[in-house]
């Protein structure tokens, strides 16, 4: 016999599911089926909350009276959006133009209220100093951590943080890819409790 769980995570990432087991509640996994291809023209911080958005309602018609919880992020290096990668070429060619520079996370997160339907977002910034990089620091750490479906190669949460010379803002698990802060705020107006 399964357990139904009224909170849904619309994701298949790991980080993300270890973010929301720190809440302490239970709920399911749903992969979304989404297209993560931006718009033209489309700002870094209005595709992340697209994405996480559409994620959310994906699942949400396959989980009607369901909390459903969907995030995305995008990273920014002067005005270039960074996605995952796929592929260690484009790791290496992501951090070669990252290292020295300012690379800005927009992390959104979505919850569609199972009982009324409504939509409650939220877009929450977090920005790295990367420090200046080696090639042969770049290859060392894409042999060791891999980070291809990160965006921008970078997984702070691993050896990520070696690359980094300073982190800004007011949530760092928006860096990791879910702003549980912000979650939280949302699932209190959804009528979750939470400690």
């Amino acid at each position: 016999m399964s357990t139904t769980f009224p909170l849904v995570l619309a994701s298949t990432s790991v980080t993300r599911r270890q973010l929301l087991e720190r809440l302490g509640l239970a709920f399911d996994l749903h992969a979304p089926q989404v297209d993560e291809t931006a718009h033209p023209g489309e700002a870094p911080g209005a595709l992340a909350e697209r994405l996480a958005r559409a994620k959310a309602q994906a699942v949400a018609v396959q989980q009607p009276g369901r909390h459903v919880i969907g995030s995305d992020q995008v990273a920014v290096v002067d005005g270039r959006v960074l996605g995952k990668p796929g592929d260690r070429e484009r790791a290496a060619r992501q951090l070669a133009m990252a290292a020295g520079r300012l690379m800005r996370f927009e992390t959104a997160v979505c919850v569609i209220d199972g009982r009324s339907g409504d939509v409650r977002e939220r877009r929450v910034p977090f920005e790295v100093q990367l420090r200046p990089l080696s090639e042969v620091e770049i290859a060392r750490y894409l042999d060791r951590e891999q980070p291809f479906d990160c965006a921008g190669a970078l997984r702070s949460e691993g050896l990520g943080v070696t690359l980094c010379q300073r982190m800004s803002g007011d949530d760092p698990t928006a860096l990791l890819g879910l702003p549980l802060i912000a979650l939280c705020e949302l699932l209190r107006e959804c009528g979750v409790s939470l400690p």
